[in-house]
């Protein structure tokens, strides 16, 4: 089943959209309101409303959602704060609004439509057709019927029908799509000059009045949120690897000759061979005379071996090969019975066999090339053979481990000593875990978790939400085996923690210093650049400083070429009428000075102009649905509940 919902996401997140969105059009406005009654309302729309039991069950829905697509990562807190609720409500009461206006209108949806609806989905399709076998099998995996899946599939359509024609009749007129193509290929070359916030830096003096005058003005930007310092305990590969200790020799030996094959090439000979046969059944005499010949032939081609293949041709009765002068190709050991095997080694490169008997009859070999053994010995891929070893009982050990460790950490919940010493592991501690993320050194020192090895781990949401669950919080204990990744588990407790506050001026008087320079370096840069960009008005001033501007740059609005947005806008923002022309921007690293030496005009692009045409006017049918869909709330006449702020600000139950 599991595997059904890994490879049918698309199908499954359907059916989810089927049982649960649309059970407002099967239901009916009144039933609904009867099925909760006594329901707190958050929303009214028109003569219904969004309730606290349908926005609760909504909020359930979209976390199991979200966690499933996270593999369990999802941090819940992230939806914990009043824009995330509000987005949730406002899209529940969108859905209402729609149902509503399609049962006041009566929108409804034909056989017909409702049938080539299904047959053009995917899921349902093989070959790029409608499969009933695949449609029925995966609404069987579901657990839901056909007839239930096409009530709801009939509902989403009816739906789409109120604000669809809104967005499928949308398009941007042509003259303006022109233009916009025009503006976005238009190019502009250009010459950069710039004014870096890092050469100005070196002259700026901070007083301690203006550090403290800037303390006590931005004290809130400082405050540091709660925060805990974390004790645990890592169990990975590398730990399961420690654990495993001296390796015997004998072992490693051993292990060397069972896998010898990883390690060294086996020697290969390529051969070709002149067969006399002998037909199954012959007599002796007919043995005698076939062994005869072949020693005949035997004797000719060690005489001449340069005849071998011309021999071959004339003479060999393997007809499959006497074509190509009795060419059998490479041979290695173990794939030939070992009268021939040994016969085949024991030949020097261009050496010819004796006469060997052997399936078929009598054969005469010559080793065309030879190929010796190579690879490592033992003793140089010993370190190779240990860690491949050690890797495979470290995985045993590892499974061992994990089992022991979820025992030891319950048996013992206030304290991880217990299992650390037992397992050899190392407890470790970091400070600087907050729900929301991990604090930097400047905050915590030098045990922040964020700069740890094993930040990782304090990153992953789970663990964070796990320490500042109150039976950690306040109890001290320590937490279940925690997977990190399917090699890595962890076990943590709190070991202190310090509840949001401002710190201490002496505290952070680095960083404030800090952002006093880059504040001051940048108004010094900036006045640098203004002053020069006002130089520039007058003629001589330009050729003068002409050489203090970069090499041309063509750009454009949509190959910005590494740019930063502002001063990409202020180069075409530059007037064109009179070249060159300048500009200058201030940003984050200093302030640049642009010289706008030519402008070409945008070329017409058949492709271009297609794809925008279609994104623009997708993008223009989303804001008139927004639009249509805000007057049907006016009119409608859509008010939120008391009972709706106190959800929103989270303060129900």
């Amino acid at each position: 089943m599991f595997d059904f919902i890994r490879t049918n996401r698309r199908f499954m997140m359907l059916i989810l959209l089927v049982l649960v969105l649309p059970s407002f059009v099967l239901i009916g406005f009144s039933g609904y309101t009867n099925y909760v009654s006594g329901d707190k309302e958050l929303v009214v729309v028109g003569d219904s409303a969004v309730t606290l039991q349908e926005f609760e069950m909504a909020r359930r829905n979209q976390l199991e959602q979200l966690q499933r697509s996270s593999m369990g990562r999802f941090d819940p807190e992230v939806l914990n704060n009043r824009p995330a609720r509000e987005m949730l409500l406002e899209s529940l009461v969108d859905r209402r609004v729609l149902v509503t206006i399609a049962n006041e209108e009566r929108f409804s949806v034909s056989d017909a439509s409702l049938r080539n609806s299904i047959a053009e989905m995917p899921d349902f399709q093989e070959d790029g057709r409608f499969s009933a076998e695949r449609y029925n099998q995966l609404l069987a995996a579901a657990g839901l019927s056909p007839r239930d899946f096409e009530q709801g599939q009939r509902g989403e359509l009816a739906l789409q029908r109120v604000l669809g024609p809104v967005s499928a009749s949308a398009s941007v007129p042509k003259p303006v799509l022109e233009r916009i193509q025009a503006a976005l290929t238009e190019s502009r070359t250009v010459r950069l000059r710039t004014f870096p916030v890092s050469d100005y830096q070196k002259d700026i003096t901070i007083s301690d009045a203006e550090i403290q005058a800037w303390y006590d003005a931005n004290k809130e930007s400082l405050k540091v949120p709660d925060q805990v310092a974390v004790e645990y305990l890592v169990l990975n590969e590398s730990a399961a690897m420690q654990a495993v200790g001296e390796l015997a020799e004998a072992d490693l030996r051993s292990y060397y000759e069972q896998n010898k094959s990883r390690y060294v090439t086996p020697p290969r000979v390529n051969v070709s061979h002149i067969q006399i046969s002998v037909p199954e059944g012959a007599s002796q005499q007919e043995r005698d005379a076939a062994r005869s010949k072949a020693e005949d032939i035997a004797k000719r081609v060690k005489a001449e071996p340069a005849t071998f293949a011309d021999v071959a041709k004339a003479e060999s009765q393997d007809v499959g090969t006497a074509r190509d002068g009795g060419q059998l190709g490479w041979v290695r050991p173990g794939t030939w019975p070992p009268a021939l095997e040994e016969a085949v080694f024991a030949l020097g490169e261009g050496e010819v066999s004796g006469v060997v008997e052997g399936p078929g009859g009598f054969h005469i070999f010559i080793a065309n090339q030879v190929e010796a053994e190579k690879g490592e010995t033992f003793e140089e891929a010993r370190t190779k053979v240990e860690e491949e070893v050690r890797r495979q009982l470290a995985a045993e050990r590892f499974a061992e481990q994990a089992s022991r460790l979820t025992d030891l950490v319950y048996d013992n919940p206030s304290s991880l000593e217990p299992a650390a010493t037992a397992l050899g592991l190392e407890t470790r501690t970091v400070t600087g875990v907050t729900r929301d993320g991990l604090l930097g050194v400047d905050d915590v020192g030098e045990q922040a978790a964020a700069a740890s090895p094993d930040a990782t781990i304090f990153e992953d949401p789970r663990v964070r939400s796990t320490l500042f669950s109150a039976e950690l919080l306040n109890e001290k204990s320590n937490s279940g085996v925690i997977e990190i990744t399917p090699d890595t588990l962890a076990v943590v407790r709190v070991a202190s923690f310090e509840a949001s506050h401002i710190p201490p001026l002496e505290q952070v008087r680095g960083r404030v210093e800090a952002i006093l320079t880059a504040e001051a370096a940048s108004k010094a840069a900036a006045q640098a650049g203004e002053q020069a960009l006002a130089a520039l008005e007058s003629s001589e001033a330009q050729a003068e400083v002409q050489e203090d501007f970069g090499t041309p740059l063509t750009v454009s609005r949509m190959d910005s070429q590494g740019l930063a947005k502002p001063v990409l806008d202020a180069i075409f923002a530059a007037k064109a009428d009179q070249l060159p022309a300048f500009v200058g921007v201030s940003g984050p690293q200093g302030y640049v000075l642009a010289r706008v030496e030519e402008v070409k005009p945008g070329e017409e692009n058949p492709m271009l102009a297609a794809g925008l045409g279609l994104e623009l006017s997708r993008s223009l049918g989303m804001a008139e649905q927004q639009a249509v869909l805000r007057e049907i709330r006016t009119r409608l006449g859509v008010s939120r509940t008391a009972d709706a702020e106190e959800v929103l600000s989270g303060e129900e139950g």
